[in-house]
């Protein structure tokens, strides 16, 4: 059997613990897609429905663009959104326009854990070993809880860096790092190594610095390219950003019911997706004192939507503003900055007692 090459749509940093289960775990080589560009978006909205979301067209583009690099082969996550319809079109699209690639579906394993990713990767690689697939997985998931322990220091102090790009150099010089890990003891290595010269970084940050939270829809609050780099922007500012929806959090530390129990007297139901680690969340950062709240979704995100009149009632009980941003293909970048710089200079006000 001819040896296949397997590619996934861009996500963040995240593209490294994948690219390490694929090549260690499948034995089965990887194309890293272009990086995200305009042009991406394009392609996949060109190919979609008109109101599909973004993350549906980004990851489309995706797709294309890792067909025309030589991938024959695609890994299909988003087979949990609308109502599990999104893989089954994306696979159709993609053979309307005469592409030839075998997919490989993980919401259809979710649910069986390892044993279910095996039995879907198995598909394409028949001798897979379940031992050598296990202990890849694993070292996966330690470089995926690595890069969110290290993300979330970023965006808790980049902002206040006496040296301009003192985080961004370090920070690409530890992804470099981890993509040569080959086992769970280098990645343990390799993030404590990091945190430890991170924190050697020195920064001017003030007793009391601004604090938001952000919240909101899966793909484009972790995505940095769907959501215009916002808490990049925030940071420039000297805001600290606090963001616990991750991969790790969503995957490992995700406790529904705790959740449920939290927010209660805001919603008695479970509204999807991330919707309830959205309002709980938000409502934690409101009852911390947070200066304000930014809530984050793709245009037509149906949980997200219900989420909204919630998020306003924790906003209107605890005096807390909250920043609303709906991304689209269509989105201009220039009017994210204007409402950003906008919602800051409320928050200072408010904070300075003027407001």
């Amino acid at each position: 059997m001819e040896k296949r090459k397997i590619s996934f749509p861009h996500f963040g940093s995240y593209y490294i613990p994948i690219r390490h289960l694929m090549i260690r775990g499948l034995e089965i080589d990887y194309v890293t897609p272009p990086p995200m560009t305009k042009k991406t978006l394009e392609l996949g909205g060109k190919y979609s429905p008109d109101y599909v979301c973004a993350p549906f067209k980004i990851h489309l583009g995706c797709y294309i663009e890792a067909i025309e690099k030589g991938a024959d082969t695609l890994i299909q996550v988003d087979g949990v959104c609308r109502l599990g319809y999104y893989g089954e079109l994306h696979e159709q699209i993609l053979r309307d326009l005469g592409y030839d690639v075998v997919f490989v579906n993980l919401a259809r394993a979710r649910n069986r854990r390892i044993r279910g990713f095996y039995e879907e990767f198995k598909k394409i690689s028949p001798n897979l070993s379940l031992k050598k697939f296990s202990t890849a997985l694993l070292t996966s998931i330690d470089m995926v809880e690595s890069i969110d322990q290290i993300e979330d220091y970023l965006r808790k102090n980049i902002g206040f860096e006496q040296q301009e790009g003192s985080f961004d150099r370090l920070y690409e010089d530890y992804l470099q790092a981890l993509s040569l890990v080959e086992s769970r003891k280098e990645a343990k290595y390799v993030t404590s190594n990091y945190i430890k010269r991170f924190k050697e970084i020195p920064v001017n940050k003030p007793l009391k610095p601004l604090r938001v939270g952000v919240v909101g829809e899966y793909y484009s609050i972790m995505d940095g390219f769907s959501n215009h780099q916002i808490e990049r922007e925030m940071a420039k500012m000297g805001i600290v950003v606090d963001r616990y929806l991750n991969v790790s959090n969503s995957l490992f530390h995700y406790p529904v019911k705790k959740m449920r129990e939290y927010i209660k007297g805001y919603s008695s139901y479970d509204i999807g997706a991330t919707g309830t680690m959205t309002l709980n969340r938000a409502l934690k950062f409101a009852k911390r004192g947070y200066d304000g709240i930014i809530h984050v979704k793709s245009f037509g995100c149906t949980p997200e939507i219900d989420a909204m009149p919630v998020l306003q009632n924790i906003s209107k009980d605890y005096k807390i503003p909250i920043l609303y941003f709906s991304f689209d293909s269509q989105t201009a970048e220039a009017g994210i900055l204007t409402r950003l710089e906008a919602f800051y200079d409320m928050m200072v006000m408010r904070k300075e007692g003027k407001a």
